[in-house]
């Protein structure tokens, strides 16, 4: 496997629209960003940070996200994540991850991901519904 140093990084933006709200989302009845939404931003700003970085054949899965919800944000307002590799542990990768909407910063995680086989893994999921 190549190596996988920390520092490695990415950004994602999006807008929110109504389907990012809390209310879309079943976690909160207002119209603002949920916090389902961002974890998932978080999660894909991470996967992204290590495009080109993994061997053919691997992938990584989320295995553990620590999020706090700092701020709420409106529809149709930008927000911004930032992952950035912090450690290498065998096939365990930890991020930290922030996010920021216009106007201040909305969220703050560790996230920890793991190197895995695609082919195996996959195989082994579909088995378990048999």
């Amino acid at each position: 496997m190549p190596t996988l140093t920390p520092g490695l990084s990415a950004e994602l933006k999006i807008t929110v629209t109504d389907a990012e709200t809390a209310a879309k989302w079943g976690s909160g009845l207002v119209p603002v960003y949920s916090t389902p939404a961002l974890v998932g931003l978080m999660e894909a700003t991470a996967v992204k940070a290590l495009e080109g970085q993994l061997e053919a054949g691997k992938t990584t899965v989320g295995g553990h996200i620590d999020v706090q919800h700092l701020a709420a944000t409106p529809v149709g307002m930008t927000v911004r994540a930032r992952a950035e590799l912090t450690a290498v542990e065998g096939r365990k990768l930890t991020f930290q991850v922030e996010a920021w909407d216009e106007v201040e910063k909305i969220g703050a995680a560790l996230h920890e991901r793991f190197v895995i086989d695609t082919e195996k893994f996959v195989a082994k999921v579909q088995a378990k519904g048999k």
